[in-house]
């Protein structure tokens, strides 16, 4: 129990520093244990957060043996306290976000808005259909959607003829393409209306949509860096038959672009001047 010089424990974070990880390769199994009660009077999540019920936590927790996780409930208490106790039994390394949900929405952090998810399936991931062969928005808005909206996404590349059917059979929302929800608005690319659409802008994410805007529209006068995002994306289009294997290696194209977006920007590189003696 903690005294009156109240510290967080070695088992908490605080949402500034959980705030840094998240979007990052490295960030850490999110999971939201509010209650049904909880979480239907706020249908929001901490981005990249998958809601599991505490009272299963024996049952569902093995799955993420061996990994780092952070358990949120509504205010940090009882019930984020006692499924990262679990987890820790089941070799989960756990901890819980200090003052949980209510403690993040109060320093005013980006909340996901959960009524814009298609439905999941039955092992409670959300589908999505594409065109096949992507080069820039269809990569960048699966990054996007696996970083901030969640994690275990599923995503299937098919003929540009076949989005809409495949979408309806397999229970898929359809990206990028013509006439559905989430695609192009006006001088907007899709990227752009998702981080809308689901209330995630951060500086950093919206620096990063100008990149993808100006690649993906032909605007390289948006940003400087446009064309160098737009190379490379047509470079991992060459380099890849398989849109799944281009998705991988595109991950790691954006998290490099979101961290320069994030912590980078004013760094500059500059090859030191060569001193001619007298």
């Amino acid at each position: 129990m903690r005294g009156r010089n109240t510290m967080p424990t070695f088992t908490t974070i605080s949402s500034d520093k959980l705030a840094r990880l998240i979007g990052t390769a490295s960030a850490p199994v999110l999971i939201d244990v509010r209650t049904e009660d909880d979480f239907a009077a706020d249908r929001r999540l901490i981005p990249g957060s998958i809601r599991f019920s505490h009272e299963t936590v024996a049952e569902w927790g093995g799955q993420f043996a061996g990994r780092s996780a952070i358990v949120a409930c509504l205010r940090g208490g009882k019930l984020a306290q006692g499924t990262a106790a679990w987890l820790r039994q089941l070799g989960v390394d756990a901890e819980t976000l200090e003052d949980g949900f209510e403690g993040w929405k109060a320093a005013k952090l980006p909340l996901l808005d959960t009524r814009k998810l298609p439905p999941r399936d039955a092992k409670g991931r959300s589908i999505w259909v594409t065109r096949a062969r992507p080069k820039v928005d269809r990569i960048a808005c699966p990054w996007l959607i696996r970083r901030f909206v969640d994690p275990t996404a599923v995503f299937l590349f098919v003929a540009p003829s076949e989005v809409i059917a495949v979408g309806e059979r397999f229970k898929a929302a359809p990206f990028d393409i013509e006439n559905v929800f989430w695609s192009h608005r006006g001088e907007l690319c899709t990227f752009d209306v998702m981080i809308e659409e689901f209330g995630i802008a951060t500086p950093a994410l919206q620096r990063l949509a100008t990149l993808v805007r100006g690649a993906d529209t032909a605007r390289p006068d948006l940003a400087p860096e446009a064309p160098g995002l737009l190379a490379a994306s047509l470079g991992l289009s060459r380099m890849y038959d398989d849109d799944l294997e281009q998705l991988e290696a595109g991950m790691l194209l954006y998290d490099a672009f979101y961290r320069w977006c994030r912590d980078a920007m004013a760094e500059t590189h500059n090859w030191p001047t060569n001193k001619v003696k007298a």
